[in-house]
Order: structure tokens, then C-alpha cells, then sequence
């Protein structure tokens, strides 16, 4: 992928990563093969600030862990309702962080 491709790329995707992330993610987009610029492209990343929402208002039913494919996780803290809350609270901070964290594995998979 050109420089340029990667610029656009970045801009149009900057809340779905860690800001101190950039320079890493545009050396690797430049690197990229050329052939697999459109499914980077195309690949579809999840909101941080949705699933804060999320887990604001399902965190407890572990909706958040679910929507992060995290199903093990999920069915947990479905069972014990959230960990008797405390689960549910720290994941009120933690969830932007996930989230953002299973992003960059997205796109390093789609860029391999």
C-alpha cells in the first residue's frame, strides 16, 4: 500500500485504534502487499465508544465480552452477573482498551 492509501486509511479509522499505535499500523499498511490494499480497505472495525455504551447498559448480561468474541468470557459473566458487579464496573474501563486491542488484531490478520 502507498503512503498516501495509508494516510487515508488512518484518518478514516483513527478512533478504532490506540492513538500511540499510528506510526506502527502506517509502516505496516506501507509494507502491505498491494494486492490486499481493498479487503484492508474493506474490513469493518469495531466502535470503542459503542461498546462503552454497551457496557454501560448490558455489561452486566456480558453482552460487551460477547460482542468482542470473547465467548468464554461472555457466558461468565452472564452466570455470575457480572462478577456481583465489580466484574461490570472495571470492565466500564478496561472495554475501550479491549476493543481497540481486538481491532489491531483484525487488521493484522487482514494485512498478512
Amino acid at each position: 500500500m502507498d503512503s498516501q492509501k495509508a494516510d487515508m486509511f488512518l484518518m478514516s479509522n483513527t478512533k478504532y485504534f490506540p492513538n500511540e499505535m499510528m506510526p506502527q499500523i502506517k509502516s505496516a499498511l506501507e509494507k502491505a502487499d498491494p494486492s490486499r490494499d481493498s479487503h484492508i480497505m474493506m474490513q469493518s472495525y469495531r466502535d470503542p465508544m459503542l461498546m462503552l455504551v454497551v457496557s454501560l447498559f448490558a455489561g452486566s448480561l456480558g453482552v460487551d465480552r460477547f460482542m468482542l468474541g470473547q465467548t468464554g468470557l461472555g457466558i461468565l459473566k452472564l452466570v455470575t452477573c457480572g462478577g456481583i458487579g465489580i466484574w461490570t464496573i472495571v470492565d466500564w474501563f478496561l472495554i475501550m482498551g479491549l476493543t481497540r486491542d481486538e481491532n489491531i488484531e483484525k487488521l493484522k490478520t487482514s494485512i498478512r
